[in-house]
């Protein structure tokens, strides 16, 4: 890769992302790399920020559950990483984000249709013969749950997209490889 991205510091990012940085600096004790980043653009990391933390229909377990595949699928380790440390505060243990980011979540009969439709929508950006969606309908989400998981879905592949284009170092506790 030609250029580097190297992480920003407050002091380098315009005054509309240093108040961002001192946001997240409040909220999660530092600024992430990845997040960093984003300050490249004026626009950028403000616009990521509200979407990352737009309401959504989905529980927090579900949207972590959601992460965790669609960044299995594009192999992102940084996220992988950051996001594993994430779902065991949400309640996960390691073998059941292991087991979701393989793409599939037996322990929980509602969630595995979400992973899995979450799955099949990341990998081939469609929904295929339908019977992931019925699944998923029929396991008690709704249409409102459907589009927040697409859009949720857009978030994650952006930062992972970010990632694999910038390729920040991941400051996060690696996360295990799955088989």
């Amino acid at each position: 890769m030609e250029k580097t991205f190297e992480i920003l510091k407050r002091e380098e990012v315009s005054s509309k992302n240093q108040q961002i940085f001192d946001q997240l600096k409040k909220a999660m004790g530092a600024v992430p790399n990845l997040y960093s980043t984003l300050a490249y653009s004026e626009n950028a990391l403000e616009a990521y920020m509200n979407l990352e933390n737009s309401k959504t229909s989905l529980t927090r377990k579900e949207a972590e559950a959601a992460t965790l595949v669609v960044s299995e699928v594009n192999n992102c380790v940084y996220c992988l990483s950051a996001h594993t440390m994430v779902a065991k505060l949400n309640g996960f243990t390691e073998e059941q984000t292991l087991e979701i980011r393989g793409g599939s979540a037996g322990f929980d009969k509602k969630l595995d249709a979400l992973v899995k439709l979450a799955k099949q929508l990341s990998e081939k950006r469609n929904p295929g013969d339908g019977t992931l969606v019925a699944a998923f309908f029929e396991a008690g989400y709704t249409k409102e749950n459907l589009i927040d998981l697409i859009v949720h879905i857009g978030d994650r592949t952006i930062s992972n997209i970010l990632h694999a284009v910038t390729q920040v170092p991941n400051e996060f506790p690696l996360a295990k490889r799955i088989n």
